[in-house]
């Protein structure tokens, strides 16, 4: 399984509108699982491509932990924030390798969105582990990698790290080109 991170550089090209005609639309896809008032966790944002549409989805009481770890990333999706007006919904953070610094988070997100970043982490566990903690029960993990990166064994790898930390699998939600998992926080 590969380790290696998407350049910052590439964060460009991946929340151009363009995306939106070779991809899934975030608004369709998330609106299932993201009410108004939510908290939304959203490790490895790039530049933003859900972010924005996350901030939306929210409304003016809800609020996005976009965490990452590369700086430049955050700056790109602070700076497409501000622009679109949703800058105050968005608690944008840089993270350690090891470390997503959800201390303050404990038990108050009720939605996660881990889209094409789980395989770039040294340790899925320790990653399942960190929103499992930060989770509320009942909360959802939507889960999705890219096939040409991940393999089918590697998926299942990490279901399996993230059925150790409580989640439970719910449904397998189509995406063109991924292996999805919508999962749920179990009651511990």
């Amino acid at each position: 399984m590969s380790k290696r991170v998407c350049p910052w550089w590439l964060g460009y090209l991946l929340a151009s509108p363009l995306r939106r005609l070779m991809s899934e639309d975030p608004r369709k896809l998330l609106a299932p699982y993201v009410h108004e008032g939510a908290t939304v966790l959203e490790p490895g944002p790039g530049m933003g491509y859900f972010t924005l549409q996350l901030a939306r989805m929210v409304g003016p009481s809800g609020r996005i932990l976009a965490v990452d770890i590369q700086p430049k990333m955050l700056s790109g999706l602070k700076r497409r924030a501000s622009k679109a007006g949703l800058l105050d919904r968005i608690d944008a953070r840089v993270a350690a390798p090891d470390s997503m610094g959800l201390s303050d988070a404990v038990g108050a997100v009720d939605f996660t969105l881990a889209f094409a970043m789980v395989h770039e982490l040294p340790n899925a566990a320790s990653f399942f582990a960190q929103v499992a903690a930060a989770s509320k029960t009942g909360a959802h993990l939507f889960l999705a990698e890219p096939a040409g990166h991940v393999n089918a064994n590697e998926f299942e790898g990490e279901l399996q790290a993230a059925a150790e930390a409580g989640f439970v699998l719910v449904d397998r939600p189509p995406v063109r080109r991924c292996h999805t998992a919508l999962l749920r926080k179990a009651i511990r």
